[in-house]
């Protein structure tokens, strides 16, 4: 009997994930279906009592619900419960299990997209929302040297510093960042200034940036973000967001069927699909 996964948020009709899943479970011929439901605010309990009622095999979860899904599971993960959110949920025989891959992605496609350790590495994070605290707490598990930090609402920043480690973590303004910006190797852009339709705004002034540096932005609509542009113009090594859209998706995948999908036909898939 063919298998039923999903995603639960709202909206969702813009969602690649259908099109990353439906490809894997096909190749691997694996006997399983994606599809998109639509939850409206309000409706988060229900839509979990569904799952089990429906035998659902495991779902995403996507925004707004991935806090609210959270007193409706029966397990969830130490990571998923630090981070405080759910983005992945698996049923073990009605029994739910709420997970979080949206950082471990992140991290996971960092490393692999730039050939790159964390080890040792000065890190600096800008934005303090939900995109922030999945890459940050999923950081702190590397063995990165500093992970720094900053937003606009300096007083969000650091009380992310105080749940995460404030020894291997400080706290700054934007503008206080823009001054340190040579003190790193990696900038990440958790915040979804410069996305579309936006696209003149950027996050942070680049003015001080150090050549060679790694400048990396969770935005992948537009694929390569004005901020991104004059990084690479100003001499550092780029990423978008797809990877970490795509090594959620992968991780989510494996937690459901035991099987690591093909990532570079994932991406290839999506980048096709962003381009149309």
């Amino acid at each position: 009997m063919e298998k039923v996964y999903g995603l639960i948020g709202f909206p969702v009709e813009h969602s690649l994930s259908p099109l990353m899943h439906n490809d894997a479970f096909a190749r691997l011929g694996i006997p399983a279906r994606y599809h998109l439901f639509s939850v409206e605010p309000g409706q988060v309990g229900a839509a979990i009592a569904g799952v089990r009622a429906l035998g659902i095999a495991g779902v995403n979860v996507t925004i707004p619900h991935k806090l609210a899904v959270i007193p409706f599971l029966d397990e969830v993960d130490e990571h998923a419960r630090r981070i405080g959110a759910v983005n992945t949920i698996i049923n073990n025989d009605g029994r739910l299990v709420g997970y979080n891959t949206d950082g471990l992605g992140y991290v996971q496609a960092l490393e692999e997209e730039m050939n790159i350790t964390l080890d040792g590495k000065r890190i600096l994070v800008i934005g303090a929302g939900g995109g922030a605290r999945g890459i940050y707490f999923s950081l702190l598990s590397t063995a990165a040297e500093r992970i720094d930090m900053a937003n606009r609402t300096v007083e969000k920043a650091e009380r992310l510093v105080r749940e995460g480690d404030e020894r291997r973590s400080t706290y700054f303004s934007l503008a206080e960042a823009e001054t340190r910006l040579a003190e790193y190797d990696i900038i990440i852009n958790t915040t979804s200034v410069g996305m579309h339709p936006r696209v003149e705004v950027q996050p942070l002034s680049l003015e001080r940036l150090r050549p060679g540096v790694i400048v990396s932005d969770i935005i992948y609509n537009p694929l390569e973000t004005k901020w991104l542009k004059e990084a690479k113009a100003r001499g550092a090594r780029v990423q978008n967001g797809v990877g970490m859209l795509v090594y959620q998706g992968a991780l989510a995948f494996e937690k459901w069927t035991g099987q690591w999908p093909d990532v570079n036909r994932m991406k290839q898939l999506v980048i096709e699909a962003l381009r149309r």
